[in-house]
């Protein structure tokens, strides 16, 4: 029978919530899947992706995978997926790296960023955005296996099913490349803020703050005190305001939150393309001609060091009065 396998992604031991993403791409396209754990200590990740429906959990738990490095998690990743369909990731910038080895190793044809799956007689057709999402391309793979990473943004986090999945312990591989390539450090932004790719509300920021100084005292009030997670457009970013791990859009990170504020942001295509699948848009813009208001759910005509200010005072007194 055909089978999906999703590959999970494990940061420090524990399940990153992209693969709760993978896991709605595999229900969607109604094919049994299994989940592969690839790392050191793991035994967590695996415990906890169990619940999901999985047919197998198969762990790979090795002082190898310390740290992820693409040439040495490929090859037992490319192991494990002989005899499956469909090898999934979730496009997140583990995925994006991981996702072409193992595709390359595997002779298999790849599809990045899927935003859909359909299945008809036995075919699996993708949904994938092209050129900043104006154009939408529907294509089949013709490779006995397939390779896919998932947009997160596009598939909703998956919750337990129920059941207990077995566990199996997977091959590890040797990496040729191994000792070529050594891992020296990984410098991670810490913040006490959700996580921009998962946060449920963002708050982003453009250009039109001006200066670091805006930032920091005019929109990171509200990004606070609506516990969301803080975005920026590029020509902030250009400009020196947030570093660029903030950047929401077509070069930077796809996000779908459940609300969207836009502080400042004309909306340029290459942003839209990043945040446009929001489910609730809100514009604060001076000009009322910006593209952002053709997008937005609710818009606000006005200067934003006036308006933000007064609309986090107001949120403060609703969570007060809550």
């Amino acid at each position: 029978m055909s089978k999906i396998l999703i590959v999970a992604e494990v940061a420090a031991g524990k399940l990153k919530r992209t693969t709760h993403s993978s896991i709605t791409f595999a229900r969607s396209a109604g094919l049994p899947f299994d989940v592969l754990v690839v790392g050191q200590h793991v035994g967590t990740a695996a415990e906890e992706l169990r619940g999901f429906g999985a047919g197998v959990v198969k762990v790979a738990d090795d002082a190898a995978f310390a740290n992820y490095v693409g040439e040495v998690y490929a090859p037992t990743v490319a192991e494990a997926a002989k005899g499956y369909v469909v090898v999934v990731v979730t496009a997140s910038s583990f995925g994006k790296d991981l996702a072409p080895r193992v595709a390359a190793r595997l002779g298999a044809g790849f599809a990045s960023d899927v935003a859909g799956v359909e299945v008809a007689g036995g075919v699996l057709t993708y949904k994938r955005p092209m050129y900043a999402g104006n154009a939408i391309a529907m294509m089949q793979i013709t490779s006995e296996t397939q390779v896919v990473s998932a947009r997160q943004s596009e598939f909703e986090a998956a919750a337990p099913s129920g059941g207990l999945s077995a566990l199996e312990t997977a091959s590890t591989v040797a990496a040729p490349l191994a000792g070529r390539v050594e891992f020296l450090s990984f410098d991670e932004v810490k913040s006490a803020r959700p996580e921009l790719a998962e946060a449920k509300v963002v708050v982003s920021g453009g250009r039109s703050l001006k200066s670091v100084e805006g930032f920091k005292t005019v929109l990171e009030p509200l990004v606070d005190v609506m516990g969301a997670a803080m975005g920026a457009s590029r020509a902030a970013v250009d400009a020196g305001y947030v570093p660029n791990d903030l950047q929401v859009g077509q070069t930077g990170k796809v996000v779908a939150p459940k609300l969207y504020v836009a502080v400042g942001i004309s909306g340029a295509i290459q942003h839209i393309a990043g945040m446009k699948n929001s489910k609730v848009i809100v514009a604060i813009n001076k000009d009322a001609e910006a593209p952002i208001f053709q997008l937005a759910d609710y818009g606000l005509v006005g200067d934003l060091f006036k308006a933000v200010p007064e609309l986090t005072e107001a949120v403060k007194k609703i969570r007060a009065e809550g």
